[in-house]
């Protein structure tokens, strides 16, 4: 065994929540497993009808990332509850976002271009620690999302997890951001 290589041949081929259940059947929980992700689905896809009941069949969403001294727009798999905003509650992300944030899951933007890329209502993941000075320049300000109070940050530390706990966080952030419950 000494020397060999040791690889992940299975990371990326589920999604993330059929890993769950393969989590619990390694932990003899399977059954539980599923019980959560089948209840979460369902939330998620309720909440899902209920923001596009509210927000519009067509609006789009984007989620961005200040993280260090770089913007990130993050595509359907990324965390930061793409997966849950994209995959479950079936919201819109704009063209633009799909051209380049699809294939690698994020792209790295800078602020002269994070109007393009911005949706009609935005997911900032924000670090304590990064540079926040785009926030402050007139490019941003003059975003529509932005002007109409349409931005929902989030804390960035945890975001990038993708546990049933981080899960049930982001799924109760974005109702409360959406819906105001």
């Amino acid at each position: 065994m000494f020397g060999q290589r040791i690889t992940q041949p299975t990371w990326g081929k589920l999604d993330y929540l059929a890993q769950h259940i393969e989590i619990g059947k390694l932990l003899n929980k399977e059954k539980e497993a599923t019980k959560w992700v089948d209840d979460f689905k369902q939330r998620a896809e309720k909440a899902g009808d209920e923001i596009r009941a509210k927000i519009g069949e067509d609006a789009t969403v984007s989620v961005f990332e200040s993280y260090d001294k770089q913007l990130y727009v993050f595509g359907n798999n990324w965390a930061r509850g793409t997966e849950i905003l994209y995959q479950v509650m079936k919201l819109k992300m704009p063209e633009k976002v799909k051209e380049v944030a699809l294939k690698d899951g994020y792209y790295t933007l800078s602020t002269e271009v994070l109007p393009q890329y911005a949706g009609d209502y935005i997911i900032l993941s924000k670090y304590a620690d990064a540079d926040l000075s785009f926030q402050k320049t007139d490019t941003y300000k003059s975003i529509p999302a932005v002007k109409n109070n349409r931005v929902y940050e989030m804390l960035g530390n945890g975001a990038s997890f993708s546990d049933p706990v981080t899960f049930e966080k982001q799924l109760a952030f974005f109702k409360k951001s959406f819906l105001g419950n």
